[in-house]
């Protein structure tokens, strides 16, 4: 990885620079051709506050296994992820794949987690927000607990879209409502890698400055779906405890994925097999 040295340095005992600024340049782990950030919370939270700050638009992709074998699966999903402002590595392989390629303060940045550390900072700053995704009212539902949780927050909208592409005129009053409501962040609750596709195709015609696919995050902070103990997070076991919880729909996922990353992972640290960071 390149300038793996300088960026160490930047990060050395967990030492973030507290503020992102034009000049410094976030480096990103090539995990299978999937260029993901090489950071850890505070430096998210920093690139985060400059983003918005300075109008700096983007999408932020919250990565973990699942989104790097969709895009071995989808070379348009692997563009996109590479084109993003941040690839945030959600999951502990993404982490330990940056370790494992010398950036060893480089930490997990959870997507649940993330939210709640960017509600957090909003409250003095003033950043507003939006929330996009979720099904039966799960949007509403994470607009009052957040609002309960973090009070002054600005959560200006919220928008349930159909399990289906958006119509041109469902597009057109989406379009209306963000402009009217004016947020800074805009946050996507649905699946990988629709959500990815969404951030994509939409953030050129949305008035946003960042958004940012967060998925199950919807869910877990509504209270829809429980999360892993902290300690199988930690230890890179949450998918087994998701798998538990939702057999029938994550079953498949896991079973074909994760023996392929495994696989795939260990072809490139071995250097059997090249993965070209586009």
């Amino acid at each position: 990885m390149q300038n793996a040295a300088k960026h160490q340095k930047r990060v050395e005992s967990g030492q973030i620079l507290p503020i992102f600024t034009a000049r410094m340049q976030i480096d990103r782990v090539n995990v299978l051709g999937v260029g993901v950030s090489a950071i850890n919370m505070e430096l998210a939270k920093s690139a985060f506050v400059y983003a918005v700050k300075n109008q700096r638009k983007g999408y932020v992709c919250v990565t973990g296994v699942h989104g790097i074998m969709e895009s071995q699966d989808d070379p348009k999903i692997r563009v996109i992820h590479n084109r993003a402002f941040l690839v945030t590595p959600d999951g502990m392989p993404m982490t330990w794949m940056g370790r494992l390629q010398g950036f060893s303060q480089m930490n997990r940045v959870y997507g649940p987690d993330l939210m709640l550390e960017i509600m957090e900072i909003s409250r003095a700053s003033g950043f507003r927000h939006f929330f996009y995704g979720g099904a039966n009212g799960v949007a509403r539902e994470l607009k009052n607990k957040m609002e309960a949780r973090f009070p002054g927050i600005e959560i200006v909208g919220t928008y349930e879209p159909p399990f289906r592409p958006l119509s041109a005129e469902e597009e057109i009053d989406l379009e209306r409502l963000v402009t009217e409501t004016r947020p800074d962040i805009f946050w996507v609750g649905l699946s990988t890698p629709k959500q990815e596709k969404f951030m994509a195709q939409y953030l050129p015609k949305l008035d946003v400055t960042l958004m940012v696919g967060v998925g199950a995050a919807f869910d877990f902070h509504s209270g829809r779906i429980v999360q892993a103990p902290r300690w199988m997070q930690r230890s890179g076991l949450e998918w087994f405890f998701r798998l538990c919880v939702e057999p029938k729909r994550l079953w498949r996922r896991y079973f074909k994925n994760n023996p392929r990353f495994v696989f795939q992972a260990a072809c490139q640290l071995l250097r059997i097999k090249k993965f070209a960071l586009e």
